[in-house]
């Protein structure tokens, strides 16, 4: 119900249409249309700094992709974990394999393995992998 009301501010705030609200290392995360990304940013990350203030959390806004290919979740991926990186993507047997440094493959677990969880969720709702694997 809280990711309701989160999506029906968002659209009044930036104007852009979105169905995908989730929550990832603390931050509210809004999936829209590539497209439409610099739309609900907004000029100099206006819409996510006003939207910021009025929940009191941290924001990010990802492009959603229209396909399901590997290139597509990986992309997705990539900006959805930004600032950490990985050097390797793979999907294997329906699993997601992320290849990172140490000090990433820290960030991209979390402690009690609640980031590596919260991905593994979010890519199981969206793209219907069934787990992620850290190496």
């Amino acid at each position: 119900m809280q990711f309701m009301r989160y999506i029906n501010l968002f659209e009044k705030i930036t104007r852009v249409r979105t169905s995908v609200c989730f929550s990832y290392n603390n931050f509210i995360v809004f999936g829209v249309k590539k497209q439409e990304v610099s739309d609900a940013i907004g000029k100099n990350a206006s819409n996510v700094k006003e939207i910021a203030q009025v929940f009191g959390k941290k924001v990010k806004i990802v492009g959603m992709p229209k396909d399901k290919t590997q290139s597509d979740v990986e992309e997705f991926v990539s900006s959805l974990i930004a600032p950490a990186q990985f050097n390797k993507f793979e999907i294997v047997n329906n699993e997601a394999v992320l290849g990172a440094t140490m000090e990433n493959k820290a960030i991209l677990i979390g402690r009690n393995s609640q980031r590596q969880k919260e991905l593994e969720e979010i890519l199981k709702r969206y793209f219907d992998i069934s787990g992620v694997k850290i190496i």
